[in-house]
């Protein structure tokens, strides 16, 4: 089934920094309904690191369920300002994973990146805490 347009939150945590990691995304249809929940312990990793897994994660399964354009909500600011282009990626961990999302957004005809406040995020957090917590982490 295609889904056009879809709606992505993502986010990815650590505890320690780095430590063990986790991602989670939560992907919506156009009417705002759930469709697709992403919960994954990564090992260890960066907070940053673990924001960029749960991006590249969030995306492939929005290839995967035919997207064409997408909104994507993220609480990193840093992650997002390298994303739209306000900040260059330093970080030569980083980097990778940024041309990784670079090169999977060229195959949707629309994406935007927005920043958005922890608690607007409250979804994606929890399946961060649940992978780790699953990973006894």
């Amino acid at each position: 089934m295609t889904r056009n347009k879809l709606t992505i939150y993502t986010d990815g945590g650590s505890r320690g920094n780095p430590g063990p990691a986790g991602i989670g995304a939560v992907i919506l249809d156009k009417r705002g309904c759930v469709i697709e929940e992403i919960s994954e312990y990564i090992g260890q990793a960066t907070n940053n690191q673990a924001e960029y897994k749960a991006l590249i994660a969030g995306l492939a399964k929005a290839k995967e369920l035919g997207a064409l354009e997408l909104e994507v909500f993220l609480d990193s600011e840093l992650v997002v300002k390298q994303l739209n282009r306000e900040y260059r990626v330093k970080d030569k961990d980083l980097a990778p994973l940024f041309v990784q999302i670079y090169n999977i957004s060229l195959g949707f005809k629309k994406i935007v990146f927005k920043h958005i406040f922890r608690e607007k995020n409250e979804l994606a957090d929890k399946l961060v805490n649940k992978a780790l917590d699953m990973a006894g982490k």
